[in-house]
């Protein structure tokens, strides 16, 4: 055995920490369990892969096709809601080539969850519920709206924003490799300068709900009606960190390949690896999926604030270097 085995063959969390992970896997279930919501299980593995071209899955192939590791369950856990399952949670291993850091591990752990004829103002509720419960205590919280933040510390509004606009003000701010970094995304952009510019100044002790999104930010949201339609999209931060990221779900079949298609071509735009598109998913989305609102939540992030643990390495068992 070489110094270097010795030197990693033990977990990087302590014993009082796996008790913690299991209390708090226990409660959520709990949670969920009270409020009538099935427990789930899906393949990690898929004859597709996530479209976006900020994702990179792990792949792998059985019987001579290629498989991937999933991104996260939402694909299969939205088949289901199709089939009729009703409200469904899930506990389930994620993966994602090339994060690791301070906040990310290539495998990770999301809790992910769909509640039928919720809006997304409903799931916004459940979840700060939900981190109430988790952390025992009355946590502070704030909900506002993408623009209003992004233009209080950038004097920008996003959902009119250029491309070059956003690369002039991350110059002006020192950034000039915005341009490499970003492409010619806008929301690529746009998420850069928050995460850069807006993130940080965020207050540690507020749990901030930051909602409609802009629409090149949709993802797999509806959008609202109106002139200015925005994402409904909301995502959650708290100390700094993002926590999660929900929707109100799309359920247009028509609509969601056609955003699976800009995604592709995005890909191919900037060299990314071709992933084939979940023909499943838009198969169920055809079928119909019911009117829902769904969120991935970081469990692993969640640990680290619930133990004011300084690295996601420290709440993981075998983080990536010792796995």
């Amino acid at each position: 055995m070489s110094k270097q085995d010795n030197k990693h063959w033990p977990p990087t969390c302590s014993a009082a920490l796996l008790h913690k992970r299991s209390e708090l896997y226990q409660s959520i279930r709990i949670f969920f369990s009270e409020k009538g919501v099935l427990e789930v299980d899906t393949p990690i593995l898929s004859q597709s892969a996530s479209c976006d071209v900020n994702l990179d899955s792990f792949s792998t192939t059985f019987n001579q096709r290629p498989y991937y590791l999933q991104t996260s369950p939402e694909f299969a856990m939205k088949r289901l809601l199709a089939s009729g399952s009703g409200s469904i949670f899930q506990i389930a291993k994620s993966f994602r080539q090339g994060e690791s850091g301070r906040y990310h591990n290539p495998e990770f752990t999301l809790l992910e969850w769909y509640r039928v004829e919720f809006t997304m103002a409903d799931l916004i509720e459940e979840i700060l519920e939900l981190l109430m419960n988790c952390f025992n205590e009355n946590l502070s919280f704030s909900s506002v709206s993408y623009e209003r933040l992004f233009h209080r510390y950038t004097n920008i509004n996003p959902h009119e924003a250029t491309i070059e606009e956003l690369l002039a003000y991350a110059a002006s701010e020192g950034n000039p490799e915005m341009a490499s970094v970003c492409g010619d995304s806008l929301s690529n952009c746009l998420d850069y300068v928050f995460s850069q510019y807006i993130q940080p100044k965020l207050k540690p002790n507020l749990v901030y709900i930051v909602t409609d999104y802009p629409v090149c930010m949709a993802m797999l949201a509806k959008l609202s009606e109106g002139l200015s339609p925005t994402a409904k999209r909301f995502e959650v931060y708290f100390s700094n960190i993002e926590l999660a990221n929900g929707y109100e779900e799309l359920t247009d079949a028509s609509e969601q390949q056609q955003r699976f298609q800009q995604e592709l071509e995005e890909r191919r735009d900037v060299g990314a690896d071709s992933v084939p598109m979940d023909r499943y998913l838009l198969a169920a989305l055809e079928t119909g999926l019911p009117n829902c609102s769904g969120v991935a939540l970081g469990l692993d992030r969640l640990l680290m604030l619930m133990t004011k643990a300084a690295s996601i390495d420290e709440v993981l068992t075998f983080p990536i270097n010792r796995a």
